[in-house]
């Protein structure tokens, strides 16, 4: 359903593009001088585990090679630190990094891979005052110091004595004001990004700054709040934008449809009606056409397709339709740039998963440069094995919705010489 008829297009070239700027005068890893040096090297290696500790998805860490096989070949001694879950300040044996420790030494076999029980304290120091050329050592979770979370300096302070060099190799934690992302940053002369950030801000820069066209955005998940901010930013420059997920629910409400119980954020009520309004943004604005509703989520006994005209009192929203499904498909046919990021519908139930799943496999199938954004989206073409035929997968959810809101990620913008 098209609930606008643009007549003019906005020139995108006055957009805020100081985000792009701020990451292009940045220092990128080959600009370093980290020859025999000792360098600190902050990655996402927030992997999933299964209930026996094991990684179920290795991927997190693959992305990081690059860097760090650059590194080994520059005679480095390398300090790796990573967070692992959400320990709250405190140590919790279920998320320390041993397992990341063992995956690493599988992925370098000719190479001396140690781990220490702690990422500050004189054990710390003394292992990496032994460590050699062209070897790893793993820091332990730092988010079991409370410290770490809020940015405290003299912790920040004692991360960086172990290193002569820092490099962020870590997007997923660009957005977040950490003691390890951003807060160690103060102590360094040289610091700078690795192949895994300058990939990201890559791709997410073009999406911005000159994307191909048609470029369309498809944009889904429960939170509203989460993605007006890069509606807002992309309004006027994209020349699609798919609304899907639960967060289309409160865009119907906007349109003065009913939606019975579905998830809906009225705060956001006026701030939508004021983009649907507006004919003059030059980007075409879909929501659904029909939708698959139920009683309950988890244990349905209820479960239909309906017009959006037809959501009765008592249904839930919890995926698109078909008719949608072919309204996207032909947008998506016709573009040549995409950029998805959030779930059409409750995807984690395979019984609502069509819309997810359909999204997916028309990405992996199309002509054009595809981006998945980071979140539920990558989980989305990851279950359904389409991963690698994307163009590109982003490794950050919170980080990519920030920069494509426009804004200025506090771990890249802390790399400043």
């Amino acid at each position: 359903m098209l609930i606008n008829n643009p007549t003019k297009k906005v020139d995108y070239a006055v957009r805020d593009l100081s985000n792009i700027l701020k990451f292009r005068e940045k220092k990128f890893i080959t600009d370093l001088d980290v020859f025999n040096k000792r360098v600190l090297v902050r990655v996402d290696y927030n992997v999933p585990l299964d209930k026996n500790g094991i990684i179920t998805d290795t991927r997190r860490i693959a992305n990081t090679l690059p860097t760090l096989n650059y590194l080994l070949k520059q005679n480095c001694r390398i300090i790796l630190i990573s967070h692992l879950g959400r320990p709250n300040g405190k140590i919790v044996e279920s998320l320390r990094m041993d397992p990341i420790h063992k995956k690493l030494k599988e992925f370098f076999p000719e190479t001396n891979v140690y781990k220490v029980e702690d990422c500050i304290g004189k054990e710390v120091v003394s292992k990496v005052s032994k460590l050699k050329n062209k070897e790893i050592l793993l820091l332990e979770n730092p988010r079991f110091h409370k410290e770490e979370k809020e940015n405290d300096p003299e912790f920040a302070a004692k991360l960086a004595k172990l290193a002569d060099v820092y490099v962020d190799d870590a997007f997923a934690t660009a957005h977040r004001k950490h003691a390890s992302t951003y807060g160690v940053c103060s102590f360094f002369k040289d610091k700078g990004y690795g192949f895994l950030v300058e990939k990201e801000l890559k791709f997410l820069s073009s999406s911005i700054e000159k994307p191909q066209r048609p470029f369309t955005v498809i944009l889904g998940g429960k939170k509203v709040k989460d993605k007006l901010g890069v509606i807002k930013n992309l309004i006027g420059l994209a020349d699609n934008i798919l609304i899907g997920g639960g967060m289309a629910y409160t865009f119907l409400l906007a349109k003065g449809y009913q939606i019975g119980k579905s998830v809906k954020d009225l705060s956001k009520l006026k701030e939508i009606r004021d983009y649907l309004r507006d004919e003059t943004h030059g980007t075409r604005i879909f929501i659904p056409k029909d939708v698959l509703v139920c009683d309950e989520i988890e244990n349905p006994k209820k479960i239909k397709i309906v017009p959006v005209t037809e959501i009765g009192e008592n249904d839930i929203g919890v995926d698109i339709g078909p008719e949608t499904i072919k309204i996207f498909n032909r947008i998506l046919a016709e573009s040549k740039q995409v950029v998805w990021n959030g779930p059409m519908g409750v995807f984690e139930f395979e019984k609502f998963a069509s819309g997810t799943n359909a999204v997916a496999e028309y990405l992996a199938e199309i002509d054009a440069m595809t981006i998945i954004g980071g979140g539920d989206s990558v989980a989305a073409v990851n279950k359904c094995g389409l991963a690698d035929k994307m163009t590109h997968v982003s490794t950050g959810g919170g980080a990519s919705l920030e920069f494509l809101e426009g804004k200025v990620l506090p771990g890249v913008d802390a790399l400043d010489d």
